[in-house]
């Protein structure tokens, strides 16, 4: 156990303590960024932010990936808080937490492996879609100051990196919100808002905090249908980020205790007063790539994020919102997957579909799950359609028995079912017919039905009927549910 901790914790001391910084740092414009998205205060996703971060740590199933308010999460909640306040938010986080802790139990992190490549693509355009368009009503109706500094902030974001040796060590984006905070005080320009104008910041510790909600029934119905949305994608953004470090460090990690973690976590983030969160692609990524190995990496990353609120907070009122829409489109700007857009006409036609339908059902409705929903249930169905093309019934007529044989390769099911019915040719005048089905698999009951009715149709026409080769899955279920060779086959077909 001893060796184990070490492992886990110190074996990467300097590194993970100094990534920790890096990712607290850059943690704290994205925090405030999201809470006003979800339209709660900046402090909400701070909270959040830590304590997520700081659980996690302890409790996740990926050591080095940190987790805190995202984005998309965060665009699940809009809705919620305008119509029914933050009270009813921090309920939903507390049950969402609940819904990821009963997800890891019933082990559903392998579900994973049901989401394609194109649906994560799809997912992590729309994201990057979504936090844009965000940024939107900041940059409507506004002065000019306001897209001059939003561009000059660009410029530092992308610009500051080229600077040789202090460009890697500094995140630009903190320079961007230090420089900008900096000019907007020293000008003291009219008409730029700044974090000071979207709610207070925290100046204590957080607090334990029970929701002021009634718990009645109409209030689980209304907490309901977000929390399972927060639980799908939460989990499934903390599950591909999982896969991405995982890459990276060329580890492997424990998903189902991921979405416990996550779980506890969440439920950790409403009792203080947060909003829910999950792992972050961009986060870890930073994390990984300045060092941060361990669960300590993780831990630490909270734990300064929340000494540098309490220490800096009259610095942090002072940050115009235009910084941090130059920091949020930076954001949408690497989320997006460019390449994809290149893959169009190198990719097959199903997987464009998939992936530009996930994109449009997220964007047009705002809900990163049914997007994702979409996504895989077309994939699904341009799978079993594939599939089902590699099904082949060949024939061949033996004179001196007169009995004509068809050959099946392949597998049947629910897809190539109506294909399996119409290889056969009934109305031949044949004495005999054997289907030999030794090179084929029968899948659902589907497949077993169109089986029945190839056999009863020819002998409704005086063909005597014999099937060979069934393997023994194939067996089991033909058997089961099979009514060709029972007495009142052609009834029970009927009744079908």
């Amino acid at each position: 156990m001893l060796s184990s901790i070490r492992i886990n914790w110190f074996s990467n001391i300097r590194g993970d303590l100094l990534a920790g910084i890096v990712v607290a740092l850059a943690l704290i414009p994205e925090a405030i960024a999201f809470s006003i998205i979800a339209g709660v205060d900046p402090k909400v996703g701070l909270y959040a932010s830590f304590c997520i971060a700081v659980v996690i740590a302890f409790v996740g199933g990926r050591p080095g990936m940190i987790s805190a308010a995202t984005g998309a999460m965060a665009l699940l909640m809009v809705t919620l808080v305008k119509e029914h306040g933050l009270e009813y938010l921090l309920a939903a986080t507390l049950l969402t937490g609940l819904l990821q802790i009963l997800a890891g139990y019933l082990k559903l992190g392998a579900l994973m492996r049901f989401v394609s490549r194109s649906v994560v693509t799809g997912f992590v355009n729309a994201l990057a879609i979504l936090i844009f368009m965000a940024q939107l009503p900041e940059l409507t109706n506004v002065t000019w100051h306001v897209y001059a500094m939003t561009a000059g902030g660009l410029g530092i974001i992308y610009l500051f990196p080229l600077i040789p040796v202090i460009g890697r060590i500094l995140p630009s984006p903190l320079i961007c919100i230090v420089v900008l905070t900096g000019l907007a005080m020293y000008l003291n320009i009219d008409g730029v808002r700044t974090v000071g104008d979207m709610g207070d910041l925290p100046d204590t510790l957080p607090i334990f905090l029970w929701p002021d909600v009634p718990l009645t029934f109409e209030t689980l119905m209304i907490i309901l249908p977000y929390a399972i949305a927060l639980t799908v994608v939460g989990l499934l953004e903390s599950m591909m980020t999982a896969t991405i470090v995982d890459d990276l460090t060329d580890t492997t990690s424990d998903r189902n205790r991921e979405c416990k973690g996550q779980g506890i976590a969440n439920i950790g983030a409403g009792l203080l007063g947060g909003m829910a969160g999950c792992a972050m692609i961009g986060q870890s990524i930073i994390n990984i790539k300045s060092g941060g190995r361990t669960r300590l990496s993780t831990l630490a990353a909270g734990v300064f994020l929340l000494l540098m609120v309490l220490v800096l907070d009259k610095w942090l009122v002072q940050i115009p919102m235009a910084a941090l829409v130059a920091v949020m489109i930076m954001v949408s700007v690497g989320t997006f997957s460019w390449g994809s857009i290149k893959n169009l006409k190198e990719h097959p036609l199903s997987t464009n579909i998939v992936m530009v339908v996930t994109v449009a059902v997220v964007v047009s409705t705002h809900n990163l799950a049914f997007g994702v929903l979409a996504g895989v249930l077309l994939a699904a169905l341009f799978f079993a359609n594939k599939v089902g093309q590699y099904m082949l019934v060949t024939s061949e007529y033996d004179e001196e028995s007169k009995a004509r044989t068809y050959t099946v390769v392949g597998q049947v099911f629910f897809s190539s079912s109506e294909k399996f019915i119409e290889s056969f040719d009934f109305k031949e005048a044949v004495e005999n017919v054997v289907i030999d089905v030794s090179r084929a698999h029968f899948w659902d009951i589907t497949a077993v039905a169109a089986l029945d009715k190839a056999v009863v149709k020819f002998r409704r026409e005086g063909a005597e009927v014999e099937v060979l080769g069934l393997n023994e899955a194939s067996a089991t279920i033909v058997d089961r549910f099979g009514v060709h060779d029972k007495p009142d086959a052609v009834e029970r077909l009927m009744d079908h």
